[in-house]
């Protein structure tokens, strides 16, 4: 089919292996009682969420996580059918929509509740994870009476089912851990305001799940571990197991010219050549995520440290090479070549962020390649598909 190909010299290659192993080796790690939500919002961190979802449901996850209720229809519509939290606030008038496709929704507000119950005319069943704001400041309820209210209403309204209470920590990937024994204290204390605990008790994410496994109660929701990267670089050594990154990022030299002493590069005439030298241009700009705070960083030719000279374009950029090489060698942004690796965490030291922002922010314009045993399963180009 035309949209399994990509007719441009930029990509992306997503190891599946490696998300099988990430998950399984956090299989291991928990008790035997724990389960595994496979956390795919952002189109699965920008690694692809419907191969993600296969490759770690088949690894063991029993549950999945979104952010949006776009997200988790889109996985419905590909055929995915097992659990899906929606993490993220729904609008009260999308309650039905969550039902028809049963999607299990965050309940985080009894006044959002209310309007969504004054709306919803159907009969299908809902389900509903709690969300206790213990200390993270952003969705949750944090008053005891709001909470007992709530799980009234939903008690006494036979369409609805409170599955799961949750939180989510603030710290658990710093090395402080005060804020974080703050918080776990205070969702135990708000655990007590539920006379009946549901059938799922969730307050990890990575860092979590592998700094605390015996703080996790039954559910870790696998996020950024899942996808090989480390929550922060404050802990990465401090970490049970290898993590295996599953993201890289590659294009092609698609031009190779001698430039003179004195000639200038890109917009703005930033670079000016101070020798004669070889450059190549690279079909990769901030279009596709990689920004122009990224001039003057380094990218693998050949397996050779080349760094970016000049402004980055919107669909470009380019490098000074070594020496004359040919149209088509493989450029790596991110991954390997030879003994050369340029990681994720590198790229957000550089740009002052975290690496969850990196991958998020390689564009849909890029393909995504996804390989298994070492072999490409598919490719999906989103750009075509769409068009």
């Amino acid at each position: 089919m035309e949209s399994s190909h990509f007719y441009r010299d930029t990509w992306v290659e997503v190891n599946l292996d490696y998300i099988y192993e990430n998950v399984t080796n956090m299989k291991r790690f928990l008790p035997d009682d724990v389960a595994v939500m496979a956390v795919v919002k952002a189109n699965a961190y920008g690694h692809g969420d419907v191969q993600v979802v296969k490759t770690a449901l088949e690894a063991g996850a029993s549950y999945l996580a979104v952010a949006f209720l776009d997200e988790a229809i889109h996985l419905r519509s590909s055929g995915i059918d097992a659990p899906i939290l929606v993490l993220g606030a729904v609008r009260p008038n999308d309650m039905s929509l969550a039902a028809k496709y049963n999607l299990t929704l965050t309940v985080f507000q009894l006044e959002w509740l209310q309007e969504a119950i004054s709306v919803y005319k159907e009969n299908l069943p809902v389900t509903f994870h709690l969300k206790l704001d213990s200390g993270m400041g952003r969705l949750g309820v944090k008053e005891k009476s709001e909470v007992t209210e709530l799980i009234e209403v939903i008690e006494n309204d036979p369409r609805f089912f409170l599955e799961g209470v949750f939180t989510h920590f603030a710290t658990a990937d710093e090395l402080d851990t005060s804020y974080f024994e703050e918080q776990y204290q205070t969702f135990l204390q708000m655990l007590e305001w539920i006379p009946v605990k549901p059938k799922m008790v969730h307050c990890g994410n990575s860092a979590t799940g592998l700094r605390f496994p015996e703080k996790v109660f039954n559910a870790v929701r696998l996020g950024i571990g899942m996808y090989g990267l480390t929550p922060s670089l404050e802990i990465k050594d401090q970490l049970p197991y290898n993590l295996h990154e599953a993201f890289s990022l590659h294009s092609s030299l698609v031009q190779v010219k001698k430039i003179a002493e004195g000639e200038k590069v890109s917009y703005g005439a930033t670079f000016t050549a101070d020798e004669e030298m070889w450059v190549g241009t690279v079909p990769v700009g901030y279009a596709d995520g990689w920004i122009r705070s990224l001039q003057n960083t380094d990218v693998l030719v050949d397996g050779e440290r080349c760094q970016i000279i000049g402004r980055i374009c919107m669909d470009q950029f380019m490098v000074k090479l070594p020496r004359e090489m040919a149209r088509g060698t493989k450029v790596t942004l991110i991954g390997g070549q030879k003994n050369e690796y340029i990681h994720v965490d590198d790229v957000a030291k550089v740009l002052g962020t975290v690496n969850y922002e990196v991958i998020c922010t390689i564009s849909y314009r890029v393909p995504r390649i996804f390989l298994k045993n070492k072999s490409i399963i598919e490719v999906r180009n989103p750009v075509l598909i769409n068009h």
